[in-house]
């Protein structure tokens, strides 16, 4: 198994800024505690507040997989805080180089 880490970067809808912070804010804990994750951190652009980023690491592809199809915490974004953002701005796997 080798290890996997994704950026990805959400853009809220106008006015939906801080309900869709809180959102992704309420998903770092339960995501940090599930086994096979190394980091999940969000990040919020200075010069664009309302563009979101989250660094994922994995230990396992299987183990973003059950991340990301399993974890109730993210269904629950999914069914709900999802209508909050504008457009996924980018996601790339990562390959470690050094």
């Amino acid at each position: 198994m080798s290890e996997l880490f994704i950026v990805v970067g959400l853009k809220a809808k106008e006015g939906k800024e801080d309900q869709l912070r809180r959102d992704l804010s309420v998903l770092v804990e339960p995501s940090r505690n599930e086994d096979g994750n190394i980091r999940y951190e969000l990040y919020e652009d200075q010069a664009e507040p309302g563009c979101f980023v989250f660094f994922e690491g994995w230990s396992s592809v299987q183990a973003q997989a059950r991340h990301h199809e399993h974890g109730p915490h993210i269904q629950h974004f999914h069914e709900n805080g999802i209508s909050n953002v504008e457009k996924r701005e980018f996601a790339h796997i990562l390959k470690r180089i050094v």
